[in-house]
């Protein structure tokens, strides 16, 4: 494959150069716009798929909390090649990538479709062809009921995410390009080769005489001028003046380069619903970020993904719904809790009677505690009606 192809499908395909791109520094700026593009998209993508591998999906027989077959599948193992772990961040890579994922369950076991075909039933039911997972190729096709098919491409107009992200990145990579290049020019080296006269071994009356030897010359000292350090020989009559040269560098700085790639990365962290923050690895303000974070892109995800499993699993639906049987993507263990800075907020919640000891145990990633007192409420004197307060101070109520 040559590099000219490399390229294009490095880039998906979906670049557009004026003839035939065959100037290597034109494919060098090509990659280097698209290795931004590229690394925002990918962090953006890891850091909502690591979230979603954090929370546990729990499920719910008759209003009470299960750990049966259904649960061990999606926190323990979905099939006997990965993990719950390498599952969901497979079926987050493909959902963001290609606005789209199929699984498919097949003797108990959950696949990430790495291909099908999609038929539209219209006011029918869908049927989904050619599912290929691995080198497997299912023949039959597979109904709509029988799978789980997330489809995130009627979002922006018919548009995707990556498909609008491009178009934005496209009209910033051309001015990102021009500061880069401003930037390499204001640091090079400049200069005026001087020479009072052609040397007497050029022979004047060939022609392009003179015009090869200042070829020459000018490849020469060019080559001197970039090299790290060398020796060049300047011959009588010739002369290197340094042009146009200012180490002072008042005008530009790479912070200002830096600055343009982080706008690539917030553009991209505000498609996605990520606080911009949170994408460019900034200490301060973290938590209100991640908050935002949490609010408009992982809940929404989460129950985007929940709805599809509940309607699809056949141990849940509409009919199970109703006798209690559920299924929760619990997001409120994406954030990391520290014991000792939870201690007044655990207290409250315990004092309040809103969660018995092994709740607590449960947040902060503890074993849970085969007591009865660990599953006990309980709420202290300081909570009661104005009635019960009243009688306690011998007050009567009017």
């Amino acid at each position: 494959m040559g590099l000219k192809n490399w390229i294009i499908n490095f880039l998906g395909g979906a670049v557009i150069v004026d003839g035939d791109c065959s100037n290597l520094s034109d494919l060098r700026e090509l990659m280097r716009n698209a290795a931004y593009r590229e690394m925002a998209l990918f962090h953006a993508i890891d850091l909502i798929a690591r979230c979603m591998c954090k929370c546990e999906i729990k499920t719910y027989a008759k209003g009470k909390e299960m750990r049966g077959e259904l649960w061990y599948r999606w926190n323990v193992q979905p099939n006997d090649n990965q993990s719950s772990s390498q599952f969901m961040r497979q079926l987050i890579y493909k959902l963001y990538t290609e606005r789209e994922c199929l699984v498919i369950v097949r003797q108990n076991q959950m696949y990430v479709a790495d291909s099908f075909v999609r038929n539209e039933g219209g006011t029918k039911p869908d049927a989904f062809e050619s599912v290929t997972v691995g080198d497997t190729t299912f023949r039959s096709p597979f109904k709509a009921q029988q799978v789980m098919y997330w489809n995130m491409r009627n979002e922006i107009h018919g548009r995707g995410i990556n498909s609008v992200l491009d178009l934005v990145n496209d009209q910033y990579s051309g001015l990102l390009a021009y500061c880069m290049r401003a930037y390499q020019t204001s640091r090079g080296n400049k200069a005026l080769f001087k020479y009072e006269a052609l040397p007497p071994n050029v022979n004047l009356s060939a022609e392009g005489a003179a015009e090869k030897w200042l070829a020459a010359q000018t490849k020469r000292y060019s080559e001197f001028m970039a090299a790290d350090g060398g020796v060049a020989p300047v011959g009588k009559g010739v002369a290197l003046e340094p042009f146009g040269v200012s180490k002072t560098y008042a005008n530009e700085s790479t912070r200002d380069i830096r600055s343009m790639i982080d706008d690539i990365s917030d553009f991209t962290a505000k498609a996605f619903g990520i606080p911009p923050a949170l994408l460019r690895g900034d200490v301060e303000g973290t938590s209100d970020a991640v908050d935002l974070f949490l609010t408009t892109c992982i809940d929404p995800l989460a129950d985007f993904l929940r709805e599809e499993i509940v309607r699809k699993e056949p141990t849940l639906g509409k009919a199970m719904l109703k006798n209690g049987n559920d299924l929760i993507i619990d997001t409120t263990q994406i954030k990391h809790v520290d014991l000792l800075d939870s201690a007044v907020n655990v207290d409250k919640l315990v004092a309040c009677g809103v969660c018995c000891a092994n709740d607590i145990f449960k947040m902060l990633g503890l074993p849970e505690v085969d007591e009865p007192w660990a599953k006990t409420h309980f709420i202290t004197n300081n909570y009661s009606t104005f009635e019960n307060a009243l009688k306690q101070i011998g007050g009567e109520i009017e």
